[in-house]
């Protein structure tokens, strides 16, 4: 029988039955071992009695262990003991049901947080006070070149005392901090917060390299400047070198006579106007130079084999050497290596660099110039251009890719300029990594 009130019934007619036939048995001074038999019998009815009460006792508990540890596969039987329990059993089923919907849901919104934790764009890190990384996303993981960080203060190893500057990140400001990974130079933007959870204090710091949006911020302002500077020289220039030219020609229509009386003066002032035409001249080819700054093509994007482009500029680099004593290698990993570029715009500043690294060996023995291609530990194709020349000071790497900022005498300072603006434009990066009289290498990051 399930129904509970008529099965205790049932139990307690039973066991007083039993204890009358014991008592009786006992005033009737009956055998020892029939005695035994009944008090034994009396004492199992008493204890699954007891155990039967306590059925729903050990419902209510498997219920509530249910609600502690999360485990809602448990079921309430209360239901097969009929009546009231029917509706306790339901109620408990329906409140496991709905901690059951709520920790779905939890787990569901856990995964939706965890995925745009890992997918976001911007690098997060969340440690203790004692350093211990608790969580770090793939962005960061990507930007430090980590598989995997434990402790904040591994760090220290890509720059000194930049895990402990982290530690020491005051909350609610924007800092920026430049560091070198593999001698690739990237400006970080960092934000850092604090909040307790676990009884502990953690700090969730965003890192967000901006140094792609400052070139390219530059780069803009460099161009506005120039088409302002062009625009207003070119109409301050253009009639002063008409005019020069228009008094040249009248001065040198001159009748003799007249020149003869006025010899000095005239060879005085043709002497001016040809050195204002000169001037005129040359400011106008300056600024038509420099205007190339502003007129980058737009890329034609193709797949190309590696080994195409860089055999067209072996062929070029040995002509460029012969005879100056220069050892040209090249090296593609792997031979099938295959770019998504725009191969001319590419090659012209592949061709402008290894320039400048000739031009900076004339006076090393035993130059060495390097061009190898290989994919980095983050699937991107990366260009190494390397050299053993005199390299280049420390102060000045940040200043070579300015427009009009040249090292050498009579170098224009729009070579690298135009050169970073392709490789931008191609959706790469270019960064310089110097050893003055040791070596000197740009990478290229496509």
């Amino acid at each position: 029988m399930k129904n509970f009130r008529v099965n205790l019934i049932a139990r307690v007619i039973l066991l007083t039955i039993t204890i009358a036939i014991l008592f009786y048995l006992f005033t009737e001074s009956a055998q020892l071992i029939i005695l035994i038999t009944f008090a034994l019998i009396v004492i199992f009815q008493t204890f699954y009695l007891i155990k039967y009460v306590d059925r729903t006792n050990r419902e209510l508990k498997y219920f509530l262990e249910s609600i502690r540890y999360a485990d809602f596969l448990h079921t309430i039987r209360l239901g097969e003991m009929g009546g009231s329990f029917r509706e306790i059993s339901d109620e408990f089923t329906n409140v496991l049901d709905k901690f059951k919907q709520l920790r779905n849901e939890r787990e569901e919104s856990l995964r939706y947080l965890e995925t745009v934790v890992q997918h976001v764009g911007v690098g997060l890190i969340v440690f203790d006070a004692s350093g211990n990384v608790d969580l770090i996303n793939r962005s960061a993981k990507r930007l430090f070149g980590l598989q995997n960080l434990k402790n904040i203060n591994t760090l220290n190893s890509l720059s000194p005392n930049f895990g402990n500057y982290l530690l020491q990140l005051p909350d609610n400001n924007k800092k920026v901090y430049r560091l070198s990974i593999k001698n690739e130079t990237i400006q970080l933007l960092l934000y850092a917060t604090s909040f307790g959870m676990r009884n502990q204090i953690f700090k969730l710091v965003a890192v967000q390299n901006i140094l792609p949006e400052l070139e390219e911020k530059e780069i803009e302002a460099y161009q506005k400047l120039i088409r302002v500077l062009t625009h207003e020289i070119m109409n301050s220039v253009t009639p002063i070198s008409s005019l020069a030219s228009t008094a040249g020609s009248m001065l040198s229509s001159f009748k003799k006579p007249d020149v003869k009386k006025n010899k000095e003066a005239l060879e005085d002032i043709c002497s001016a106007i040809n050195t204002i035409q000169r001037r005129s001249e040359g400011l106008i080819y300056f600024v038509n130079k420099y205007r190339s700054l502003t007129k980058i093509p737009n890329p034609t994007v193709q797949i190309v084999k590696a080994s195409e482009i860089f055999q067209r500029i072996s062929t070029l680099m040995e002509t460029a050497i012969s005879g100056k004593g220069i050892i040209f290698s090249m090296d593609i990993e792997p031979e099938e290596l295959e770019l998504a570029t725009d191969p001319d715009l590419l090659e012209q500043v592949i061709i402008n660099i290894l320039n400048n690294a000739i031009q900076s060996l004339v006076s090393t023995k035993e130059g060495r110039i390097g061009l190898y291609v290989h994919i980095d530990e983050l699937g991107r194709a990366c260009i190494r251009i390397s050299d053993n020349g005199p390299g280049i000071q420390e102060d000045l790497m940040e200043k070579i890719f300015i427009p009009f900022f040249s090292t050498k005498k009579d170098g224009s300072g729009i070579g690298l300029s135009i050169s970073k603006q392709i490789v931008r434009t191609l959706g790469g990066t270019i960064n310089v990594f110097s050893k003055p009289n040791q070596e000197t290498v740009f990478t290229i990051r496509l």
